[in-house]
């Protein structure tokens, strides 16, 4: 099958090439995004691999449709940047890559609490610049404390297992509650009561009508003074004006994302040598208990295996016409 791959990095083409040597494809990397301006890119190929931020819109695949593509490979597990009605209605395909490795996810969170609680980061900067001192660097422990999981799917049950090994107390959300988390003593609560009791709430759903800024003014304010709010899902969970507001009124003691709702125009690129024109992350990058990493949770050598192998078999299956275990529909 002949597969256009858009934003490829390096690690793509290393990852795929290698992973390819069992498949057969013939992949083309294109760095660009995908999107209405850059479909045309597609002429001559029989599927596009996207990644979370090229737009599988609308528009995007009335051309793609055009230029006679069958189908859409998703090397992720989010597909909230297609058009799925506007995919069937076109007879494009949809697959995806639903767990390419949990823990590679849920480890970054916990990676992102440990280094809020203790400072680890400024400690770092600190002693390479010859400064020893401890003074402002308290921190926590996390054993102990209670921590609210919402969405308890694959990334969210790891995550939740594993602050249940560190000690704390686990709180969960989710509208389909997993029997095993249960089991295993993780308590199931609503969203209001979750985020009232949680120290620690840890954001792992996906990104639908439901769930867009369902971290806002109102559900801020349930939440406890000084709690600490991680984001390893998708940027539009929280409303980032509504957190910039409650960071400013010391109300949300620490905030930790790996995602960022206008990402799109940031990430995955050098903008060291460019002056910012996102305010609001610029805002972010000022406070003192903001940390922020740029959609790396997912970046482990076990992850990009597994989703560059599951990429290419969901492709392999639709070239041959069988069953597309891994197929998004409406």
């Amino acid at each position: 099958m002949k597969i256009a791959l858009f934003s490829s990095m390096s690690y793509d083409s290393e990852y795929f090439s290698s992973a390819n040597q069992e498949f057969g494809h013939e992949i083309t990397h294109f760095e660009a995004r995908l999107r209405e301006r850059t479909a045309h890119l597609a002429d001559g190929f029989d599927a596009v691999c996207v990644f979370v931020n090229d737009v599988v819109d609308r528009e995007t695949i009335r051309i793609l449709k055009d230029l006679e593509v069958k189908g859409v490979a998703l090397r992720c597990a989010g597909f909230n940047n297609v058009d799925l009605e506007a995919a069937e209605s076109a007879g494009l395909r949809v697959v995806r890559v639903p767990a390419y490795s949990p823990r590679s996810v849920s480890e970054h969170a916990l990676a992102l609490i440990l280094t809020l609680g203790r400072k680890t980061h400024k400690a770092y900067n600190r002693v390479r610049e010859g400064n020893f001192s401890l003074e402002r660097l308290t921190g926590f422990e996390v054993g102990g404390k209670t921590v609210g999981v919402i969405g308890t799917g694959k990334i969210g049950g790891s995550f939740a297992r594993i602050m249940s090994g560190m000690g704390c107390n686990v709180l969960a959300y989710d509208k389909l509650p997993d029997e095993s988390l249960a089991n295993a003593g993780i308590a199931y609560v609503g969203l209001e009561g979750l985020l009232s009791e949680s120290d620690i709430v840890s954001l792992h759903c996906p990104l639908n009508a439901e769930t867009t800024y369902m971290i806002n003014r109102e559900t801020l304010a349930l939440m406890k003074p000084g709690a600490m709010l991680i984001n390893t899902g998708r940027g539009a969970l929280i409303n980032t004006n509504d957190v910039i507001l409650s960071l400013k009124e010391k109300h949300l003691g620490y905030l930790g994302i790996d995602v960022y709702e206008q990402e799109e125009k940031l990430f995955f690129r050098d903008r060291s040598e460019e002056i910012l024109q996102d305010d609001q992350i610029a805002r972010l990058m000022t406070f003192p208990n903001v940390l922020i990493t740029a959609h790396q949770a997912f970046f482990t050598h076990e992850a990009l295996e597994e989703i560059a192998e599951t990429t290419l078999r969901n492709l392999k299956e639709m070239e041959e016409g069988r069953t597309l275990v891994n197929e998004v529909r409406v």
